[in-house]
């Protein structure tokens, strides 16, 4: 991940383990729908961003504790897709367009990282989401992805119609969001790998919250939490509980 300023000092994650994070009292938190920086009014549209920000948050982590909660896990932080002719707004963060920027609606980058550092004073370990599956729903325009701008940095144009199909569900489209291609090319690989390490080292976070685990290979998910090199855990869904 590029996207970081040298006056930002990397930050040491408590890198606690999973013995350790099972006795924390994780609370989520979506980003843009938690609390704004400088308040405001209500929020008319929910397709869109409603304003909720990363310092907004750190203004709010003593309310955090005095709930309870010991951890915090923080919707994916990179700059993600939106058409406002079309009122698609990534606000919830799993639609990504540039894995080097933040999310500009959530604040800067120095915002990100005062969050981490105020929570680790106060005791509050921070987890954060990634996807590492799809990017952003841009058809076949692959020209708005970055560092993805290629055609073979994707499996090919098919949707997921069979659960029990693993092929299927790996090799093709979630909700018609370009799938990566991890497996097939090496670049794609080492980026989101090199990616989820250099993150986690710059920001200081404690964990991460892995979307959409039964689309990629286990093989992949192996290397890729090795790279990470903090406690994870994964999203398995498919509308079956």
């Amino acid at each position: 991940m590029k996207l970081f300023t040298t006056s930002l000092i990397a930050a040491a994650a408590v890198a606690g383990t999973t013995a350790e994070w099972k006795k924390r009292s994780v609370y989520q938190v979506l980003t843009d729908r938690y609390y704004k920086s400088g308040g405001g009014s209500k929020c008319t549209n929910l397709s869109a961003y409603c304003g909720g920000t990363f310092a907004g948050m750190t203004s709010q982590l003593n309310y955090i504790k005095n709930m309870g909660f010991d951890a915090i896990w923080i919707s994916p932080v990179v700059t993600n897709y939106e058409n406002p002719s079309t009122n698609q707004w990534g606000y919830h963060g799993y639609w990504a367009t540039n894995w080097e920027t933040v999310n500009s609606h959530f604040g800067s980058e120095a915002d990100l990282h005062s969050l981490v550092q105020e929570a680790h004073k106060l005791g509050i370990w921070v987890m954060v989401d990634v996807v590492a599956n799809h990017v952003g729903p841009i058809g076949m325009d692959f020209s708005q992805i970055y560092p993805f701008n290629k055609s073979e940095h994707y499996h090919d144009d098919c949707q997921i119609t069979n659960w029990n199909d693993q092929a299927n569900v790996e090799y093709c489209r979630l909700a018609d969001l370009p799938d990566l291609n991890q497996d097939g090319n090496s670049y794609v690989r080492s980026y989101l790998k090199n990616w989820v390490g250099s993150l986690v080292s710059q920001y200081g976070f404690d964990g991460v919250r892995i979307d959409t685990i039964p689309e990629v290979g286990k093989d992949f998910w192996k290397e890729y939490g090795q790279a990470a090199g903090v406690f994870q855990m994964g999203e398995a869904f498919n509308g079956d509980p």
